[in-house]
C-alpha cells in the first residue's frame, strides 16, 4: 500500500484493516452540489473504492462560490462529469461511476442496492423521503444534510435506527433555496464535511454508531449541537409516499398544484388544476376514489394537501414532486 493513506492508516480507529474496509466499500452520493462536493472529495481522499455520483444539474457560475470541485472552465458541463474528472485527478486509485439524472421513486432502490452507505446532498424535501423509505426498507445507512443561511443539520437515519421520518415525520409548511434564501459557502462545507465523516463512521463500523445520531449547526453564533435519536418511533399508519409520474394509474384523480403561470400546461391532461389553499379551505371536496395523486415543483405543497384530504377523510393519496 502507497503512502497515500499511511496517515489515517496510523491511526488505531483505521489501521490496515479499516483502510482495506474503506477500499472494498461502495457509496451512493446523490447530488453533487454544495454538499456533494466535500462528501465527495473527503471520501474520494480517504480511499473509499466506489462512488457512485446521480445529479441532473449542469454546473453554473453561481455554484463556484460553495462547490469547490469545479472551475470557471467546467461551467456549462453536467455536474457529474466535472466532479468525475476533478476526483479521479485527485485520485486516479477509485472508481466514479455517474448518473446525470434525477433521483426518482423508480431509480432510487436499484441504486441505493448497490450501496454500502447512501449519502442524501441533494437538497430536495422529496429525495430525502424517497431515500428514506428505500433505505429503511433495504436496511441501508442514510446519512442525510440540510444547510439554508448559516445553520443546518446532518444525521445517520435507517439501516437499522430511526428512518428520517421518525424525527421529521412532517414537511415545513414552505420551503426555502438557496437561490431564494442565500446560504454561505464554508457553511455549506462544513455540513458536507460532517457528511463525509459520519459515511467514514459507518464504513469502519466505528463506535458507538453515529446511527440515529443528528449534529446541527448555527456558524452565525458558531454553537455546535446535537441529540441522540435512536430511541424514536417510526410514525403510526400508512406513510404519504412520492411516486414518480409513469406510475400515475388512469384511474387516478390527479391534482396539479401548480399555478398556469408557473406551469402553463399540465403533464397530465386530466389534472384538475388547483392550488393548496382551495384544499386546505374545504373549499373543494372530492367523492371517495382510487387514488388522489397531488403534485407540485418541491412536494411541499403536495405534502400540505396531502394533510388536508386526510383530515377529510381519504387515505388512499400519493405525492409527485416534478423539481427545480
Amino acid at each position: 500500500m502507497s503512502d497515500r493513506y499511511s496517515r489515517q492508516i496510523v491511526l488505531p480507529e483505521v489501521g490496515r484493516a479499516g483502510q482495506a474496509r474503506l477500499a472494498a466499500a461502495s457509496v451512493l452520493v446523490v447530488g453533487a452540489g454544495g454538499l456533494g462536493c466535500p462528501v465527495l472529495a473527503y471520501l474520494a481522499a480517504a480511499g473509499v473504492g466506489r462512488l457512485a455520483i446521480v445529479d441532473h444539474d449542469r454546473v453554473e457560475e453561481s455554484n463556484l462560490h460553495r462547490q469547490p470541485l469545479y472551475r470557471h472552465g467546467d461551467v456549462g458541463q453536467p455536474k457529474t462529469h466535472a466532479a468525475r474528472g476533478a476526483l479521479l485527478a485527485m485520485n486516479p486509485g477509485v472508481q466514479i461511476d455517474v448518473l446525470c439524472e434525477r433521483l426518482t421513486p423508480r431509480n432510487a432502490a436499484a441504486l441505493a442496492a448497490q450501496a454500502d452507505v447512501i449519502v442524501d446532498a441533494a437538497d430536495s424535501f422529496a429525495v430525502t423521503y424517497v431515500l428514506s423509505d428505500v433505505c429503511q426498507l433495504a436496511a441501508k445507512p442514510l446519512v442525510s444534510a440540510s444547510v439554508l443561511g448559516l445553520s443546518g443539520y446532518a444525521g445517520a437515519f435507517c439501516g437499522g435506527g430511526p428512518s428520517y421520518r421518525a424525527v421529521f415525520p412532517e414537511l415545513p409548511p414552505a420551503a426555502g433555496s438557496c437561490a431564494e434564501s442565500g446560504v454561505l459557502g464554508t457553511v455549506v462545507g462544513m455540513l458536507g464535511t460532517v457528511q463525509a465523516q459520519l459515511t467514514v463512521s459507518l464504513l469502519l463500523a466505528l463506535q458507538p454508531t453515529v446511527l440515529g445520531r443528528l449534529i446541527s449547526i448555527d456558524a452565525r453564533t458558531l454553537r455546535f449541537d446535537g441529540f441522540s435519536f435512536a430511541a424514536a418511533p417510526e410514525p403510526p399508519g400508512v406513510p404519504l409516499a412520492f411516486i414518480a409520474p409513469a406510475e400515475v394509474a388512469a384511474s387516478d384523480v390527479v391534482i396539479d398544484l401548480r399555478g398556469s403561470a408557473e406551469t402553463p400546461v399540465s403533464p397530465f391532461p386530466t389534472a384538475l388544476r388547483l392550488s393548496v389553499e382551495a384544499i386546505e379551505s374545504g373549499a373543494q371536496r372530492f367523492a371517495p376514489a382510487p387514488r388522489i395523486v397531488l403534485c407540485c415543483r418541491t412536494g411541499v405543497r403536495a405534502w400540505r394537501a396531502a394533510r388536508a384530504l386526510e383530515a377529510q377523510g381519504h387515505r388512499r393519496l400519493a405525492l409527485i414532486a416534478f423539481g427545480a
